[in-house]
């Protein structure tokens, strides 16, 4: 018991890492950042395992042993605990002196009723009880030890859970604009953490549509800020040949196929519009632009790489409310599209999309590229709805056309949660099973001679039990009251 106590310590302070340092499972864009902004340190954590914590040689190793060690507490504590229950009550002590709790009271109506009512009301009382012509045995409490070893076999089962149907779960991530469709297959998630045993199968079929999304915001006036109190998208949900309408909420995931879609994020998604120069469209799509703030002033990149003389990149701003600042500079004062403007850095030169390296799609190479418009070129680019801006060379034009939304959903299957709940259940009745137990032994035997006999009671219990005295008082009392009962009737 105590190595297992020792080895929960250590998966404990084992965890801490996974929690801050970012995790290639769950987080891989931030496993990225910070390789980029910590050479030297990503490699020494990478080599340490600290990007894969839960899956590390150390951590397994930890989580194993704690396993083995339960197991290896469990299993001769359960045969022990067999034998006692199939054993009958101790024997009474050689000396009662040093019990502490001793009564004694008359046996009214002659020993073998006194008995007979002493063993009634342990019975009653969920004693197990032996008796002879002249003593009772009896013992309580069995049931604690069985709440500990229902409690340890429980935390067995939610390790036991963890590491063999989580390697069957799966995470994914997407960004779903209005008016589009996601579909649950491999290829349509923007980000996907498999368990170690997944297999692409597992991913049931279905299509979900956003149809539209709805924030709604109350003003603080103590902060004079914006603060988000409920958002709503109506989506469509597709599987098989059955169509539904589904309302999504945070907290109250949509249930699709064998995964749950939870709302994460929102933002906007102006619709850019490129030309070639004879007015040809090269590229029109919603763009997603990631908020940096409570009013959702958002950042976001327009690659172009095919239509044009050259690639053209763009680096931009996105302000739902645009106001001016004294410093010239925008900003935006509600998260609601009261003004919705884009500002934008135009750049020409290679993307770096044809190396066959994976580009992230919310940053520009603009160290390899030249920047033609934009900010410190003495052009400033600034859009509202409908805007077209020419661009410089003849190269073609571009037009903020429309504005739209989008969510970020998490889809997630987890085989866990069964197991899991199933076990977590019987982890805490076992513990109410084992705190709200007191195991207590009972021997009652027959003192005085033929003339004056007496019931004399003895009691123990195994710990501390500050409630025996009352709980066997109780039982003595039960006893008289039946025993003045009976002489009453006569």
């Amino acid at each position: 018991m105590r190595t297992a106590i020792i080895l929960l310590v250590l998966v404990a302070f084992a965890s801490v890492p996974g929690s801050l340092v970012p995790q290639r499972s769950s987080d891989p864009n931030g496993v990225i950042v910070f390789r980029d902004t910590n050479p030297e340190l990503f490699r020494f954590y990478d080599s340490i395992q600290l990007f894969d914590t839960f899956t590390s040689v150390w951590f397994s190793s930890i989580y194993l042993l704690l396993f083995i060690s339960l197991i290896g507490c469990i299993v001769p504590r359960s045969l022990y605990h067999w034998r006692i229950l199939r054993a009958e009550p101790a024997d009474e002590p050689a000396s009662w002196v040093r019990l502490p709790f001793r009564r004694a009271e008359p046996a009214t109506g002659g020993t073998v009723a006194a008995l007979d009512r002493a063993e009634g009301a342990l019975r009653k009382a969920h004693y197990r009880v032996v008796r002879n012509d002249t003593s009772i045995r009896a013992e309580f409490g069995y049931l604690r030890e069985t709440g500990n070893l229902v409690f340890h076999v429980a935390l067995v089962g939610i390790l036991a859970t963890l590491a063999v149907t989580g390697g069957f779960g799966w995470s994914g991530q997407r960004v779903i604009i209005e008016g589009q469709t996601f579909t649950n297959q491999l290829a349509s998630y923007d980000s996907f953490h498999p368990g170690s045993w997944f297999n692409e199968q597992q991913l049931e079929p279905y299509g979900v549509t956003l149809e539209s999304f709805t924030p709604e915001y109350t003003k603080d006036a103590v902060n004079d800020a914006w603060m988000p109190i409920d958002f709503t998208a109506k989506v469509s949900v597709t599987e098989g040949n059955a169509m539904r309408e589904v309302v999504l909420k945070v907290n109250d995931p949509l249930v699709a196929g064998n995964s749950q879609m939870y709302l994460l994020g929102n933002g906007f998604a102006p619709v850019i519009t490129v030309r070639d120069p004879q007015g040809t469209v090269v590229f029109d799509q919603p763009v997603v632009f990631l908020s940096q703030d409570s009013n959702l002033t958002s950042v976001g990149v327009v690659k172009v790489p095919d239509g044009l003389s050259e690639q053209l990149g763009m680096q931009g701003f996105f302000y739902p409310s645009a106001v001016d600042l004294d410093s010239g500079a925008l900003s935006s004062n509600n998260p609601e599209p009261t003004n919705p403007t884009v500002t934008l850095n135009i750049y020409t030169g290679d993307l770096g999309l044809d190396s066959g390296v994976t580009a992230n799609v919310f940053q520009l190479p603009v160290e390899s590229l030249t920047q033609i418009a934009g900010r410190l070129t003495g052009t400033d680019v600034v859009l509202t709805p409908g805007d077209v801006f020419q661009l410089p060379g003849g190269l073609g034009s571009i037009e903020f056309t429309s504005l739209r939304r989008f969510i970020g959903v998490e889809i997630r299957h987890d085989p866990t949660q069964l197991g899991v709940a199933v076990s977590t259940f019987f982890v805490v009745a076992g513990l109410l099973a084992s705190l709200g137990t007191r195991r207590r032994r009972v021997w009652i035997r027959v003192r005085g001679t033929a003339r004056r006999r007496e019931l004399e009671w003895g009691g123990m219990s195994r710990g501390d039990d500050p409630r025996l005295d009352a709980s066997l008082d109780r039982l003595v009392g039960k006893t008289l009251s039946s025993a003045a009962a009976k002489m009453r009737g006569k």
